[in-house]
């Protein structure tokens, strides 16, 4: 078998497939979470904890002082960004949650019915007529 027609058999496999649109899918999902930990759960975290935006949270390790991350990144000033680790730590959390309540959900649905027991086989057409054949003796 050549190298071409190997890695096509091996392309068109349909775990390959569902494999490509698992991962686009799950790009898009993670700009979603990203966008909804960022614009909405770490705000209200930060009101929670006094106002605190986590993303703007660092420790600098050089000289000087900072007013904000940006100027800070822009000096290229040596950080210890913990707030950002925090949005990501967060982010990974609730990805996590959902792909487990997704795949329970998809796990759910996918659960078989138990299987119907099988009607008991018909007997061959000989032991029939045997028996009909005792039955009858048994009668005479």
């Amino acid at each position: 078998m050549s190298f071409i027609s190997e890695f096509k058999e091996f392309a068109v496999k349909g775990n390959v497939m569902d494999m490509a649109v698992g991962v686009i899918i799950g790009a898009a999902f993670g700009k979603i979470v990203n966008s909804a930990v960022n614009d909405l759960v770490m705000p209200v975290v930060g009101k929670l904890v006094g106002g605190v935006d986590f993303s703007n949270l660092y420790v600098n390790l050089g000289e000087g002082t900072f007013a904000s991350l940006a100027e800070a990144e822009k000096a290229g000033a040596p950080l210890i960004k913990y707030g950002v680790f925090i949005n990501t730590a967060l982010d990974f959390v609730i990805v996590a949650f959902a792909i487990f309540m997704a795949i329970k959900a998809i796990n759910k649905l996918k659960r078989e019915a138990p299987p119907e027991p099988e009607a008991p086989k018909a007997d061959p057409e000989d032991i029939v007529l045997l028996r009909e054949i005792r039955d009858s003796l048994k009668r005479n």
